[in-house]
């Protein structure tokens, strides 16, 4: 079965739009794995205009399924992981000024970069994922850094889906089966949602964990949160 880790960002957002803490992230969190997320995920970035590094750091101790710290690594967002250890990092090549990852890695002109990232985070104890557009070249070198697993950025999927499904999940099929014969593990996220979801989890073999946040947050605000994370679990089953 696919995992569901809910991305939290967007309730850090909310949080952060009053300077207080309400909604409380951390509870939210909780309440997410209590309603059924089989794991958490973050992606801290410089400005802080979510989630923020101090929320990592008081993340760690409270999930108890598995935390999933996404971003570009920078010395301070190495520092970070260093510090925190989550259970897997998901490196993504995203500007300073994105409002959202959109771009996958270049995985051959980075090669020996990534390699000596994967490998230390490899060392602290940390599962990494390289977050990839469904390019079989950028799927080919990405076994050659060493890392776990690659996550594929789903972005062009979901602007496809309703048009032409077929069409649209093609290449993601493809790099998946590459990836299975590669020995690399399989994630997926970004543009997932109830409509798109169980799609993708059919067509793609090995498909191990999905992540999600702003489309579900958007659903949990009509349909309560423990009903929306049901709802995207039934989606993987």
């Amino acid at each position: 079965m696919t995992k569901l880790s809910v991305n939290i960002n967007k309730i850090a957002t909310l949080r952060n739009a009053r300077g207080h803490n309400r909604p409380d992230v951390l509870q939210a969190a909780s309440d997410c794995e209590r309603f059924g997320a089989q794991g958490i995920t973050v992606h801290p970035r410089p400005d802080e205009r979510h989630i923020r590094y101090q929320d990592v750091r008081d993340l760690k101790p409270i999930v108890t399924t598995e935390l999933n710290i996404e971003g570009n690594p920078t010395p301070d967002f190495l520092d970070l992981v260093r510090e925190v250890r989550p259970e897997q990092v998901t490196l993504v090549p995203d500007a300073p000024d994105a409002i959202t990852s959109n771009a996958g890695w270049d995985t051959v002109r980075h090669q020996q970069y990534l390699q000596g990232i994967v490998r230390e985070l490899k060392d602290l104890g940390c599962r990494v994922s390289i977050f990839l557009d469904p390019d079989l070249e950028m799927v080919r070198a990405a076994a050659t850094t060493g890392t776990d697993r690659i996550e594929l950025y789903t972005e062009a999927y979901a602007s496809g889906y309703h048009a032409d499904r077929e069409a649209a999940i093609a290449p993601y099929r493809a790099a998946a089966e590459l990836a299975q014969q590669l020995g690399l593990g399989l994630n997926a996220g970004h543009d997932l949602d109830l409509d798109n979801l169980a799609y993708l989890q059919q067509q793609l073999p090995g498909l191990a964990e999905v992540s999600i946040g702003h489309a579900l947050i958007c659903d949990a605000l009509y349909l309560g949160l423990e009903n929306t994370i049901q709802l995207y679990r039934r989606q993987l089953a």
